[in-house]
């Protein structure tokens, strides 16, 4: 995949750059990050440029997660990170994917996770095809989950033991998003600012009755 930009009325969607490298390294500082994600603590500048030099561009090229920088239009700085995760499935019959998130503290509280998240999935069912888009977290990240519910995640359960963190196994929250979902947003602009046609299931969907 070529790495894309995305633009919403206050962010810019880019990959990450190198110079991006300090300001990864400043907002991962903050503990809830470390705490929440799969980030590396203690969080160093090598870990830091690391990411934004070769992880990122490797996860673009070999089509296993598409990072994006979320950067605010209006003055350049780091918002967050966002992207699509383990798409191993994502060219399977199961077209899935999963989106993951991390905010600066400095920019929570303000909808712009919520906004960057919109750009990702409308461009991740419009224009990758997924089918099923997954949310996970680990089980009392509230902040998290209060983000993909404003997205229109719908909560699905506890995975219980599903993540290994600290030598410890702990649970995990999952939700999905299916392009039907979106239907109300047929013909809204995109994240380009163009309209396009409403996001659609291709694969027939039987729902259990029960």
């Amino acid at each position: 995949m070529e790495p894309v930009t995305l633009t919403t009325e206050r962010l810019v969607l880019r990959p990450f750059e190198p110079s991006d490298a300090p300001a990864v390294h400043a907002a991962c500082q903050e503990p809830d990050i470390p705490r929440w994600t799969s980030v590396p603590s203690p969080y160093g500048v090598a870990d830091a440029e690391q990411f934004v030099g070769t992880i990122v561009p490797e996860g673009w090229r070999n089509d296993t997660t598409y990072d994006f920088a979320v950067v605010s239009r209006a003055d350049g700085s780091l918002v967050g990170a966002m992207g699509l995760v383990r798409l191993g499935r994502l060219r399977t019959p199961e077209r899935q994917a999963e989106l993951g998130y991390w905010t600066a503290k400095e920019h929570r509280g303000r909808g712009c996770t919520v906004e960057a998240g919109r750009a990702v999935l409308r461009w991740a069912f419009r224009e990758l095809g997924v089918e099923r888009l997954e949310w996970h977290a680990e089980a009392g990240n509230e902040g998290s989950r209060a983000v993909a519910r404003r997205l229109g995640f719908h909560m699905e359960g506890t995975l219980r033991a599903h993540l290994v963190r600290g030598g410890t196994r702990r649970d995990v929250w999952i939700g999905s998003l299916l392009p039907s979902d979106l239907a109300d947003l047929a013909g809204e602009p995109g994240p380009s600012g163009a309209r396009g046609p409403a996001a659609r299931d291709t694969t027939p969907y039987l729902p259990y009755p029960g």
